[in-house]
């Protein structure tokens, strides 16, 4: 969640008024700190699956692992998986094959899938579109154009935004945000990146969300009381928890 002790993060999540974390791995390693963090804090919840940026050297082994940790009762989602065109930390056809075989398992295991997505609309959209039907996915730190919004709530897919959303040159993302039915919205703060402008320049934690979820209630005119409600049903609608 953050280089700062889970427990205190948890701890100052509770006290800003957030009752759910799901924490996210990206490789082995990392999923299982998820579900262990998961299973030592009842507010916590876990993300198992494998970044686009670690996909080098994925195949079935790995599979089998995130595969064997969906079916732990704390784990609620498979990702983040994707592509990243950005930095480009494996190559694209190891990122997509691991987003394939990821999409799968999200599938069998009846969980949500969590995509990471820069600098790659275009392809994951399209991947998303041929092989994704069924599966509930979310679209993770929100970056997309506005003009897609339309075909990614056409499909059902949830648009979750971060604190990139409150930076004042954010705003194609702010326009992104008012276009998005509010039964398929979520926020997120991608921890420990991405400060909400009040915090920036400081690694970000659960707690602050709520800075996010507050400038996007105004972008979208809508009470904070009620953006809350929204959100924190569609999150257990996703999640089940």
């Amino acid at each position: 969640m953050c280089e700062r002790g889970d427990g205190e993060l948890v701890a100052t999540a509770r006290e800003a008024g957030v009752h759910r974390v799901l924490t996210v791995g990206i490789d082995d390693a990392s999923n299982d700190e998820a579900v262990r963090t998961a299973e030592a804090h009842e507010e916590v919840y876990a993300c198992v699956g494998r970044h686009p940026n670690s996909a080098l050297g994925f195949g079935e082994r790995a599979a089998a692992q995130i595969e064997e940790l969906a079916a732990h009762d704390r784990v609620r989602a498979i990702g983040e998986t994707g592509l990243d065109y950005y930095r480009e930390g494996a190559p694209r056809a190891e990122q997509r094959a691991a987003f394939e075989a990821q999409i799968e398992i999200a599938r069998r295991a009846e969980l949500p899938l969590v995509i990471h997505m820069r600098d790659s609309v275009e392809d994951t959209f399209a991947l998303l579109s041929a092989r994704a039907d069924g599966v509930t996915v979310i679209l993770h730190c929100f970056s997309a154009p506005p003009e897609r919004v339309a075909e990614a709530t056409e499909r059902g897919w949830c648009c979750s935004f971060a604190g990139n959303l409150t930076y004042p040159r954010a705003e194609s993302l702010r326009d992104a945000a008012r276009l998005v039915p509010s039964e398929l919205l979520l926020v997120e703060t991608d921890s420990p990146f991405l400060a909400p402008q009040p915090q920036r320049g400081k690694p970000n934690q659960p707690a602050n969300v709520v800075a996010t979820a507050t400038r996007l209630a105004e972008v979208r005119g809508t009470p904070y009381e009620e953006l809350e409600r929204t959100v924190e049903a569609n999150a257990v609608r996703a999640f089940g928890w």
